[in-house]
């Protein structure tokens, strides 16, 4: 078997306000358009992505936030309804992905190996958060791709920003691991919302 890699790492926004501009048919708000500056970035991310082939999304996201140790999702598929609890108006996306859950265990049992408190989320009535599926839409709005969806862990309130970076870093060493075990090619994909200031003077609204 070949050996794996990540082919393209990414920082993602996930301001659900981008897929409500879209339009995509799983999103049952409707919209007239708006953000065009971040979702020409997107668009150039996704050229950037088409002579690139890789076979999993791995996303680590910010909305998923878990206090004892970093989770992993364990479960092959989840079908839902995912409804933004700021922006209920614009984002109520009726998703339906799948999961690598081999390599999802990879990466939790390195991670293990390594001294991280880690757990597999294996309920399929888990909900999936907005920010894992905003920044996978606007990436790869097929979704023919699977994912790995990797929490945060907010241990940073009983520890210090020193330890966490340290356990990050831990936690990126055994990502590296897996992927590269796994023979498979992977899309790293960080969500997040930078400073969450999406402008400096309140603009008119699209519709």
């Amino acid at each position: 078997m070949s050996k794996g890699e990540i082919v393209m790492g990414a920082l993602a926004p996930h301001p659900p306000h981008l897929v409500y501009a879209e339009n995509p048919p799983q999103n049952e708000a409707t919209s007239e358009g708006g953000w065009e500056e971040l979702r020409w970035g997107y668009e150039r991310l996704r050229n950037s992505l088409s002579d690139r082939d890789y076979d999993v999304i791995i996303v680590h996201t910010p909305h998923w936030a878990t206090f004892v140790g970093t989770h992993f999702l364990g479960v092959d598929k989840f079908k839902s309804l995912s409804v933004d609890p700021i922006f209920p108006n614009l984002f109520r996306y009726n998703y339906d992905l799948k999961v690598d859950v081999e390599l999802s265990k990879s990466i939790h049992d390195n991670a293990a190996d390594s001294g991280l408190l880690v757990k597999m989320m294996e309920n399929p009535d888990f909900r999936i958060d907005y920010g894992t599926i905003t920044s996978c839409h606007l990436v790869n709005p097929a979704w023919d791709k699977p994912i790995v969806c990797i929490s945060s862990n907010r241990s940073k309130f009983y520890f210090n920003s020193e330890v966490m970076q340290a356990n990050m870093i831990k936690l990126g060493e055994a990502t590296r691991k897996a992927v590269e075990a796994s023979g498979k090619k992977a899309l790293l994909l960080s969500s997040n919302s930078l400073s969450h200031r999406h402008f400096t003077v309140e603009p008119e609204v699209p519709e």
